[in-house]
């Protein structure tokens, strides 16, 4: 979408896409890690220079001289794609293609930002918006042995939300921070917000308890307003970030198959991408919408 509507300086013309998993069919002079037939992704981390401040301390998907996939290079809404070796990231034997895709953005988002919170086990977690990230967060969460409390707007997503793992559910049309609090007999140690909208993040800060971190994931363009007291009373923090690297999405994989976390996903062959597009925009879809090659 980003691609699309020319948020990174209108790069045309460009194929856009970058929750990619698909097989590898030729392999480059000189690349000897990966080979022909190998299961395969790309994320929104599409390689780095190995050479800036930031690659040296490891952080590679802050690179400053990062590349993004379907920003940089053409991406995945075609029937094949070139990309930097440093970008692959290996799919687990068996584990369906289709489902594998939005792990290598998505999926790594909430799973990545989740284990590297500082959380631990029994730890009560906040998911704010049970969407296309909120729906993995949830699992995530579960699988990694936090109390989940999901929230989101109306009752309609209680059921779908406790089926994916969340312990309990409330309802963020009401009281809902008085309610969080009550179930975690005080504040909760970590809140993940998904939602794009810098109202809600506002609204969920006084859910964290003592040494409570807020974890924002969505990129909100407005400013947060965020009471300075209820930080410093409560030693509270706010954090946000970016995803992760090819190393990290393969983490994010295995974990997946491993523990059976799985994105739910609509499918839609490619003379269809535009439709799918779409129906991503109208905020419809539940929750992925992923163009498969195979699909008639």
């Amino acid at each position: 979408m980003a691609t699309k509507y020319g948020a990174y300086g209108n790069p045309f013309p460009r194929i856009p896409g970058h929750e990619i998993a698909g097989e590898v069919d030729e392999v480059g002079e000189g690349v000897t890690d990966f080979k022909k037939g190998e299961h395969v992704g790309v994320g929104w981390f599409g390689g780095h220079c190995g050479e800036c401040g930031n690659c040296k301390k490891n952080a590679w998907v802050a690179c400053e001289k990062g590349k993004v996939c379907g920003i940089h290079y053409d991406g995945g809404y075609a029937e094949y794609m070139v990309a930097p070796k440093d970008a692959l990231a290996r799919i687990p034997e068996g584990y369906d293609l289709t489902l594998a895709g939005p792990l290598l953005c998505a999926g790594i988002t909430t799973f990545n930002s989740i284990r590297n919170s500082g959380a631990k086990a029994g730890d009560y977690c906040v998911i704010q918006g049970i969407g296309g990230l909120g729906h993995l967060a949830v699992q995530y969460a579960n699988k990694l042995g936090l109390t989940v409390i999901a929230v989101s707007q109306g009752k309609d997503k209680e059921e779908l939300s406790k089926k994916l793992g969340a312990h309990h559910y409330v309802d963020g049309s009401g009281d809902f921070v008085k309610e969080i609090k009550t179930i975690a007999k005080g504040g909760v140690k970590l809140v993940v917000t998904t939602a794009p909208e810098a109202k809600a993040v506002e609204s969920i800060i006084p859910a964290l308890g003592l040494d409570g971190k807020l974890l924002l994931l969505a990129a909100i363009e407005k400013p947060i307003s965020i009471s300075g007291i209820h930080l410093l009373v409560n030693r509270c923090s706010i954090s946000g970030w970016p995803s992760g690297d090819s190393r990290d999405s393969e983490d994010t994989l295995i974990f997946s198959s491993q523990f059976g976390v799985k994105a739910m996903v609509q499918t839609f062959p490619l003379e269809k991408a535009s439709e799918a597009f779409n129906l991503m925009l109208s905020n419809k879809a539940r929750f992925r919408v992923v163009i498969d090659m195979n699909a008639k």
